[in-house]
């Protein structure tokens, strides 16, 4: 009797205890009126707003959410939008004709209005141990493959990676909700981890990738707490699927911000799972050839997306593993007798198989990196027609814009004059080009080169 009596106030007892948890961790709500605020309907598309419409009326809640509601209130112009409910991913399709249902990992509803696509994401929940394991399922290292477990308003802002996007506009009553804080590391410029760093970076690594590219395109500095773990937990990124850093690679370094994100990539040792075919030549001092063209090409791309101008990767990533490629074939002809040509081909093969392996480079974009390179050889060939058939090449333009970033790189004054010689070559009328040509026929002494005559091969015996 007296055990039993025992074990009854032991379970009130742990009941208040936990009534008294939940109380005490319930998140802080902050609701901005729309006075307060800078947020206005006429900066968020259209079809956005008929989306949050359109749910609101079903009697659903929804709300702008994460990148789009904090570029907003830092009066910069979103790429995107994307809309979180508690409307099921089913629910949402209902109402939506135009909505196909994507992701394995989390199931989110695209709403497709011509080119823009609206995402709209679940609220979602807490993880619990004993969660069905065709809703949520981890990996042994903790990384989540699968997160559909569905929760309320509180919960999702608890469960999205950064403070700063953590903020929900209604388009009900205008008002912006902040559940976690982030509207004060908005205004003080802080890149602030949600929850333990530790267990969210192990949950996804590419929130580590993530800190950084905000960090950078925004202007503001990763807090202590959130910047630790992640040299520490770098490695982790190898267990990313390649294809999907592919993707992230192409954010961190096409976005605007390529030079200010790779050199904040370096700080946090996060280059090596990204380009461990470049990290084996990074130097001590940053001064290196590869370097250079690294630093140059990232600050043209950054300048080019400024100015509203188109970017390839190829030229890209053809810029970034030029020297690793070089020096792979100079070292294969020196030691294995190949032919240069043989050996640069060879090269070419080794360096893209071993960076395909942590990044999925398509197809498409290898084979525009080859041709890139197999220029490279070409364009000091530049006697009677070759020239002209070589300015008709797709790449062409491309390899002309490598070999002058290698000139620079490399302070060469015989590339220099060769990127020289083409620059004017391109511009120049028929005639003038005609007459730059002829003049690689000539000697230092201005003496046009005399050609061998052609030896005329034995006739054989029987032969008319």
């Amino acid at each position: 009797m007296f055990t039993r009596v025992a074990n009854f106030c032991r379970k009130v007892l742990n009941r208040e205890e936990s009534v008294a948890t939940e109380q005490t961790t319930q998140p802080h709500i902050t609701v901005v009126p729309r006075d307060r605020h800078t947020i206005s309907r006429k900066d968020i598309s259209e079809n956005a707003l008929k989306v949050l419409y359109r749910l609101n009326k079903a009697g659903y809640e929804a709300y702008l959410v994460g990148g789009g509601v904090r570029d907003l209130l830092l009066g910069k112009k979103p790429k995107d939008f994307d809309v979180t409910t508690n409307a099921t991913p089913d629910q949402v399709r209902k109402l939506f004709r135009n909505c196909r249902l994507v992701g394995r990992r989390f199931r989110l509803a695209h709403i497709m209005f011509g080119p823009e696509i609206i995402e709209v994401a679940t609220f979602r929940g807490h993880h619990e141990e004993q969660a069905d394991r065709q809703l949520s399922q981890r990996g042994q290292n903790g990384m989540l493959l699968r997160d559909n477990i569905f929760g309320s308003i509180e919960e999702d802002a608890q469960r999205r990676d950064f403070t700063i996007n953590s903020l929900y506009y209604s388009a009900a009553d205008f008002t912006v909700r902040d559940y976690t804080g982030g509207l004060n590391d908005l205004h003080n410029g802080v890149i602030r981890l949600i929850g333990d760093p530790e267990t969210r970076y192990r949950e996804d690594p590419v929130r580590m990738l993530r800190a950084v590219r905000f960090a950078a395109k925004l202007g503001m500095s990763i807090c202590p707490a959130t910047g630790e773990p992640i040299a520490r937990l770098a490695t982790l990124i190898n267990d990313v699927p390649p294809a999907r850093l592919f993707e992230e690679s192409l954010k961190l370094l096409q976005a605007g911000y390529g030079y200010e994100t790779w050199r904040r990539l370096s700080e946090y040792n996060l280059l090596q799972p990204l380009f461990p075919v470049i990290t084996r030549y990074l130097t001590s001092n940053g001064d290196s050839n590869m370097e250079r063209i690294i630093a140059q090409v990232l600050k043209n791309t950054d300048n080019r997306i400024h100015n509203n101008m188109r970017v390839n990767p190829a030229f890209l990533f053809a810029a970034l593993f030029w020297y690793p490629q070089l020096e792979m074939a100079q070292k294969l002809a020196q030691e294995s007798g190949l032919a240069y040509y043989d050996a640069f081909a060879l090269a070419m093969n080794e360096i893209l198989d071993e960076a395909c392996r942590s990044l999925a480079i398509p197809r498409r974009i290898t084979s525009l990196i080859r041709d890139i390179w197999q220029l490279q050889l070409r364009l000091s060939k530049r006697q009677g027609k070759r020239a002209w058939k070589l300015m008709e090449h797709p790449k062409f333009r491309a390899a002309y814009d490598l070999l002058e970033l290698r000139a620079e790189a490399e302070n060469n004054p015989e590339l220099q004059r060769l990127a020289q010689w083409w620059g004017e070559f391109q511009s120049a009328p028929p005639p003038r080009q005609k007459e730059l040509i002829g003049q690689l026929g000539e000697d230092p002494a201005g003496r046009r080169r005399q050609r061998r005559p052609r030896r005329r091969a034995p006739k054989r015996e029987g032969s008319a």
